[in-house]
This record gives structure tokens, sequence and C-alpha cells, in this order.
């Protein structure tokens, strides 16, 4: 019997996954809580097989709950169930620990076949979050730390690498000494190195100099 807490700030949501799921021969719903703070209590004090958990909640949201349910239960085994799709709630979510995420309009079959999965130390990921975390993925490997450089910034790295004073870029370019001060400052942390000779450095290392 694979015993599950569900969380949810939704009552009538608490009480139709459960009631589907009490029909089920292989599933007992052993507590509900409606909110982040009672879900890692009674994940903790009752150690269900797998807790349903919603995200978006009042106080202790479903996120910080995972997190601190993870924390102090590294065994504890959490099926995100959410209407949210957006990157801020599916990445925290997976990073938190969450086994698997999973969308509200999923069916009630589908649940219960996610629990089961969840229950046996299986991934459960939704097909869309699937493919936004395949993007995120693709995405990372063809991103560089220089794509997020303005044109000016670019510019002003040009000079850096050739040897240029702070007062000569700005001379060179027609701009105040601050706003050259203020555009290596930029540089230096996109690029994430400590100095003018480091963001050198990268900008051959990357083919960036033109002559």
């Amino acid at each position: 019997m694979i015993k599950v807490l569900i969380v949810d700030d939704h009552e009538m949501v608490r009480l139709g996954v459960g009631a589907y799921l009490q029909t089920q021969m292989d599933i007992e719903v052993i507590a509900e809580a409606k909110d982040g703070q009672e879900a890692y209590h009674k994940a903790l004090d009752l150690r269900p097989d797998v807790i349903v958990m919603d995200l978006v909640m009042e106080g202790v949201d479903g996120i910080q709950a995972t997190k601190a349910i993870m924390a102090d239960w590294p065994q504890a085994k959490i099926l995100i169930v959410t209407s949210f799709l957006d990157d801020e709630k599916v990445y925290p979510a997976i990073e938190a620990g969450a086994h698997g995420y999973i969308l509200k309009t999923s069916s009630a079959h589908e649940i219960a076949q996610a629990i089961r999965k969840t229950a046996k130390d299986e991934s459960v990921i939704a097909q869309k979050v699937s493919d936004k975390l395949l993007a995120r993925e693709v995405e990372s490997r063809t991103h560089h730390l220089h794509d997020d450089l303005t044109n000016r910034e670019q510019e002003v790295l040009q000079l850096v690498a050739k040897g240029y004073s702070n007062q000569e870029i700005a001379d060179s370019l027609f701009i105040s000494l601050k706003t050259v001060k203020t555009h290596v400052s930029n540089i230096l942390n996109k690029l994430q190195v400590e100095d003018r000779t480091q963001a050198t450095i990268y900008a051959y290392q990357n083919n960036l100099i033109k002559d």
C-alpha cells in the first residue's frame, strides 16, 4: 500500500484528488496539508511513501517545503502537481529534490500512475516540462558569457583588450570616464573575471577581438 500525503491550499483539490486515490487498491491517503509548513511537519511525522505537493501556497510554498523536507529527510519522495509551467517554478522545484513534476491538467489516472512511479523511485516528468528542461539544456550549451554584453560593452572590451586605458577609451568613444568605468565593471561581472587582464584573455580565447 502506497501511503500518500496530499499538499494543496485548495480544499476542493485535496478532496477531489484524495477521493479518487482512495478508490485505488494500492494507494492510501494518510493525511492532507494546506500549506508548506503543515506539509513539513506531517511529512516528518508520518513519513508517507509519496508527498503530492502543490507549489503556490500562502506562507511556506511548495518549493520551500520541498527544500526543507529533503534537507531533514533526504529519502522523501515528492511529486509536484501544479498548474504552473514557468521557469521560476519548474527549475527550482526540480533542483530542490522533487522526484517528479506533472501538471494539474493531468487526469486522475495519470496522477495515480505518477504516484506509483514515484513510490518506485522513478522520475516522473510531464512532457511539457520535459520539453522545457531540454530546451534549457540546449540553450545552456550554446550560450556564452559574452552573449550578454551590450554593443557598447563589446566596443569597450575591444579597446581594453588592445591595451587602452580608461581615459583613452573615453576619448575614443566620446563618453565620460565614469561611464567607461561602469562599462568595464559590467564586463568583468558578465564575463565572470577578476580584472582587465583576465577579460583580455577571455576575449582572445573566444575570438572576440577585431583587427
